[in-house]
């Protein structure tokens, strides 16, 4: 009789195209025949909701839970065995007794530029709209163009895709590792260097979230864990949790590697109206990727002045 387990997942077709991509290495037929994977769709506070497709994640209390809340508490009550999460969506400190498991080899981080005319930003003409809920894009589209119209853009791909289609903005911004997965890289007009748009901490990583007592999950969860990417997304996330980090704080990082054992990190806070922009770097060696997140954080946090992000 074969092992059943049940991955708990947000509903959305990238969700569940992500939750079917780590059942099918799981059950890869030479590494664990005697499993059988239950997708278990899970719906989160953040998702969109009929009445409220044009208001930002703020709206809805501004934590960076918003879409994990529900599926973590699941996990927690044992109704799952695992949990599969975008990782730019998972707060940077865990509920207790919870654990990433493994972390699948990202794509690629950056942000898509999507223009119904124009090709990037600077191409935009003054006063056009472009629509997006993620404060961390509007910082740094204001900061860019002051001259432009950020308008709320909310809802899945497909959604936005239709949304920007229909003329309820003339462009938006969405992340390649997204865009890669639905197969819809069409749409892409240019894809954005990161001098100019700086990814959200952890963006295009899938991590499998499990209970830290589950020995079982975490030796069987290890073939899929990615050295580089739980480096960087280590250093990325240490960086977010010690700025503590959440919906209603713009804040952009990104890690890479310079070499095996040399990584350098990158972060960015902003006021959400892009009127002041602070952004540095921190290098060191691989096998401090933590205290180097937790280090860059801390020099962002001492550079933000009283009462830097209120209005």
């Amino acid at each position: 009789m074969k092992k059943i387990l049940r991955l708990g997942t947000r509903g959305s077709p990238l969700a569940l195209i992500q939750a079917d991509e780590v059942k099918r290495r799981l059950l890869t037929p030479h590494e664990n025949p005697d499993l059988d994977i239950e997708i278990v769709p899970i719906k989160t506070t953040g998702d969109w909701k009929p009445g409220h497709s044009e208001s930002r994640l703020i709206d809805f209390g501004g934590n960076k839970d918003l879409f994990t809340k529900e599926i973590e508490e699941a996990l927690c009550a044992g109704h799952v065995d695992m949990a599969v999460h975008s990782m730019k969506d998972v707060a940077g400190r865990l509920p207790d007794g919870l654990m990433v498991g493994a972390l699948l080899k990202r794509l690629d981080p950056r942000d898509a530029f999507i223009g119904r005319d124009a090709q990037t930003l600077d191409a935009l003409l003054p006063g056009t709209s472009i629509g997006t809920s993620s404060l961390r894009r509007q910082a740094q589209i204001l900061a860019r163009r002051s001259d432009l119209r950020v308008v709320p853009l909310r809802g899945n791909v497909d959604t936005r895709l239709r949304k920007l289609k229909e003329g309820m903005a003339d462009a938006t911004i969405l992340a390649v590792a997204g865009l890669e997965r639905l197969g819809a890289t069409a749409h892409i007009s240019s894809i954005m260097d990161t001098e100019l748009m700086l990814p959200a901490a952890a963006q295009g990583a899938i991590g499998v979230e499990i209970r830290r007592d589950d020995a079982f999950m975490q030796k069987l969860l290890q073939p899929l864990n990615d050295r580089e990417t739980s480096i960087c997304v280590g250093a990325e996330r240490a960086l977010l949790q010690a700025l503590d980090g959440s919906c209603q704080t713009p804040v952009g990082a990104l890690a890479r590697l310079t070499g095996v054992q040399e990584m350098v990190l990158e972060g960015l806070v902003a006021k959400p109206d892009g009127t002041s922009l602070i952004r540095l770097q921190q290098s060191g060696a691989t096998k401090d990727f933590e205290a180097i997140g937790t280090e860059l954080g801390l020099r962002l946090k001492d550079r933000m002045p009283a009462g830097f992000f209120t209005a």
